[in-house]
């Protein structure tokens, strides 16, 4: 049930059509809670149904017009209650974990490329964690909501700190595997 409260999030940050909505996500929100056009497209027409959402008014024609989408009070109080519910941690469902551990079972021949591979990509999402974070964060943030946002971006970085620090130690363990 978390992407319509994504969507919900992203429409009170700002009133959105649902192509300005899915480049939103692409760029922010995406990172922690991917999601296909097709999934938020789906999700817009269902908070709108539910009168989560309306399209608001415009003096453009219908045919040819992007939709923009305000959050209804119903949405916001909506949002606000699912903030506050309790919700226990996930645990890691990682592909790689998993074949790691069959290749405990079958060899590891050829995983150490796999786990390079993965090293360069946490390295590469990592400098762009950061770059968002030189370019939108000040060191000090001054509202709770900056602060939180910040939070956000912490988590993202901290985990791709893990991971390479994980992933490097993986392959000096494994040597050449």
């Amino acid at each position: 049930m978390s992407l319509p409260h994504a969507i919900l999030t992203a429409l009170l940050e700002k009133p959105s059509s649902g192509l300005e909505l899915t480049r939103r996500f692409d760029r922010s929100i995406g990172y922690f809670w991917p999601s296909t056009h097709q999934q938020i497209y789906r999700e817009l027409g269902k908070l709108e149904q539910a009168g989560r959402i309306r399209a608001l008014p415009t003096a453009a024609p219908a045919r040819g017009r992007k939709k923009e989408y305000e959050v209804l009070p119903a949405g916001r109080e909506e949002l606000a209650a699912w903030v506050t519910l309790p919700e226990d941690p996930r645990p890691v469902r990682d592909p790689l974990l998993l074949r790691m551990r069959a290749a405990a079972v079958v060899g590891v021949n050829g995983m150490g490329a796999e786990l390079r591979r993965h090293l360069a990509l946490h390295e590469r999402q990592l400098a762009e964690y950061r770059e968002i974070e030189e370019r939108d964060f000040t060191p000090e943030p001054e509202t709770d909501a900056d602060r939180l946002r910040h939070l956000v971006l912490r988590g993202g970085i901290d985990l791709e700190t893990f991971w390479i620090g994980w992933l490097t130690r993986a392959i000096g363990d494994l040597g050449d595997g």
